[in-house]
């Protein structure tokens, strides 16, 4: 894999993980002899029976024993992973996601600020040299600045000078642009080719939803509050959302029928909106 250097266990199980819910490696199908594993990746026996181990404990595997190779584990018939608050679940899944060679991340969101935390893990492997994605394509969906949101609105009306839109559209312009600096410098730096690319929605999403290489959708509903935050001088006091505590419903296409007609349809969703109705935004 890397003539440099060595994978670590968990860089194989890691890469492993990723074909299997890509469907390169499908339910029944044996894996290679762990003499062939250790020749692709360049290690040491011990390293792939480590990795291995891993698997089977996520109960991707079956049959692991010195005699044969094993078996990739059918699907359970139901999903036994409880859903998450956004800012927990998402790193993990953006993590195995980054793990492929070529990375592909659609989002709709009401800002990037959950999205810019949880990309700091793969990120952070990237610079540490655990996984070498060779392109990073990312898509992101914003309400426009332009607009008259859902929310976040103050609880008594305002006139045209809105301070909690303000407060909203400089929260909006500067994570975009962090996460946008971020992903950006992993050209100079690895060599990556990398898109980012930002399209301002005319409505106010009322979910978030994250496409991880057309092979899983993440979906979590925006749960409205009453909250009062401090902006520059003033007390806001607001119906809002806090993104980062919705919790993520997981789709996963290789999971079954059901998932895999969930996850083609939010692309398909997804496509419509960047194709049709949405216009260009720079961020300002």
């Amino acid at each position: 894999m890397n003539g440099s250097r060595r994978s670590s266990p968990q860089e194989i199980a890691g890469i492993l993980r990723q074909r299997i819910r890509a469907g390169e490696l499908k339910p029944g199908d044996r894996l290679p002899t762990q003499a062939e594993l250790a020749e692709e990746f360049g290690v040491e026996r011990g390293a792939v029976r480590q990795a291995l181990r891993v698997l089977q404990e996520d109960g991707l595997l079956t049959n692991v024993s010195k005699g044969s190779p094993p078996r990739i584990a059918a699907p359970e018939p139901v999903r036994g992973e409880e859903p998450q608050p956004t800012m927990v679940g998402l790193a993990p899944r953006l993590t195995e996601a980054f793990s492929a060679p070529h990375v592909r991340v659609d989002v709709v969101c009401h800002t990037a600020e959950t999205l810019m935390v949880a990309i700091g893990e793969p990120l952070r492997l990237i610079h540490e040299g655990r996984i070498h994605p060779e392109s990073i394509d990312v898509r992101i969906l914003v309400p426009s600045r332009d607009i008259e949101l859902a929310f976040p609105v103050p609880v008594e009306a305002h006139g045209d000078d809105n301070p909690v839109h303000q407060r909203w559209l400089a929260m909006r312009n500067a994570q975009g642009r962090v996460l946008q600096h971020n992903l950006k410098a992993l050209r100079s730096t690895h060599g990556i080719d990398v898109h980012v690319t930002f399209r301002a929605l005319p409505f106010t999403p009322p979910v978030k939803l994250y496409l991880l290489n057309e092979e899983e959708a993440l979906i979590g509903y925006y749960m409205l509050t009453r909250r009062a935050e401090e902006w520059g001088s003033q007390t806001l006091d607001m119906y809002d959302v806090l993104g980062s505590q919705s919790l993520l419903f997981s789709f996963v296409k290789r999971t079954g029928r059901r998932d895999a007609a969930f996850v083609k349809e939010s692309q398909k969703w997804f496509n419509a909106l960047w194709e049709t109705i949405t216009s260009d935004l720079t961020l300002s």
